[in-house]
C-alpha cells in the first residue's frame, strides 16, 4: 500500500516508479490523501505495470464510503477494500469486475480500530460472502476486543473456500506475517511499517519490500 497513517502518500507516483522494478503483483492506495486526478493516474500506472490495483476505503461516513465506491468504478480499480455499506456498495459495483472486500466487525474512527469478537467476525464474513463479496478486509491487528489470530481463524471459517481473506492494518513484522499465514489469511496489506523501515536494516522502501516478499 502506497500509504502512511491511513492516507495515500503525497508522492505516490514517484514512489511507484521507485518500486516498479520489483515486479509486484498487487499495489494499493487509500481513498484519502491525494487529489482525484492523482488517484486516477496512480491506478492507471499500477495497472500498466501489470499489477492489480487495490483501493481501500477509510472514510467513516456512509456518504463518503459510497462516494469511494463510485470512485472505484469510475477509475476502474481491480479490487475495493473496506467500508461497511455492503449491500449499497455491491449495488454500485454491479456490472463491473471489481472484487469487493468489506470490513467485518465494528470498525471505528480513523486510524481505524476494530471492535467485535470472533463469533461476530465469522457470522458477518459468512453473510458477506453469501451476498456476493469476493472476501473480507480484516483489521486483525487493530482489534480491541479479541486476539488477532482468533479473528483471522474466524474470518477464515466465514470465508470458506469461496472467499478471500485479506488482513490489513499494523502488519509490521515478519512474525505477524507468519502468524497471519498460519491462521489462514490469503494476503495482507502493508504500508506505514514499510515506509518506517520496520522489516530490514537497509534504508529505502524497495529494500523493505524485498524483505517482506521473502516472507511470502
Amino acid at each position: 500500500m502506497l500509504t502512511q497513517a491511513d492516507r495515500t502518500v503525497a508522492n505516490c507516483l514517484e514512489v511507484l516508479d521507485e518500486i516498479a522494478p520489483l515486479g509486484l503483483s498487487a499495489v494499493g492506495f487509500k481513498d484519502v490523501g491525494v487529489a482525484p486526478a492523482i488517484v486516477r493516474q496512480l491506478n492507471e500506472r499500477i495497472r500498466a505495470l501489470g499489477a492489480k490495483s487495490y483501493l481501500e476505503v477509510v472514510a467513516t461516513s456512509a456518504e463518503a464510503m459510497l462516494h469511494s465506491a463510485r470512485m472505484a468504478v469510475e477509475i476502474g480499480v481491480d479490487h475495493l477494500l473496506g467500508g461497511t455499506m455492503v449491500a449499497e456498495t455491491l449495488d454500485i459495483l454491479r456490472g463491473t469486475a471489481i472484487g469487493y472486500y468489506p470490513f467485518p466487525g465494528v470498525p471505528v474512527g480513523h486510524p481505524t480500530r476494530l471492535g467485535g469478537d470472533a463469533a461476530l467476525i465469522e457470522a458477518q464474513t459468512r453473510a458477506f460472502i453469501a451476498q456476493g463479496c469476493a472476501g473480507v478486509d480484516l483489521l486483525a491487528y487493530r482489534a480491541t476486543h479479541a486476539k488477532p489470530p482468533a479473528l483471522v481463524r474466524a474470518a477464515r471459517r466465514g470465508c470458506g473456500t469461496a472467499g478471500r481473506l485479506i488482513c490489513a492494518g499494523d502488519v509490521d513484522s515478519k512474525a505477524r506475517i507468519k502468524a497471519l499465514r498460519a491462521a489462514g489469511a490469503d494476503g495482507f496489506t502493508v504500508g506505514s511499517a514499510a515506509f518506517a523501515g520496520r522489516f530490514a536494516p537497509a534504508r529505502g522502501l524497495a529494500a523493505q519490500l524485498k524483505e517482506i516478499l521473502s516472507c511470502v
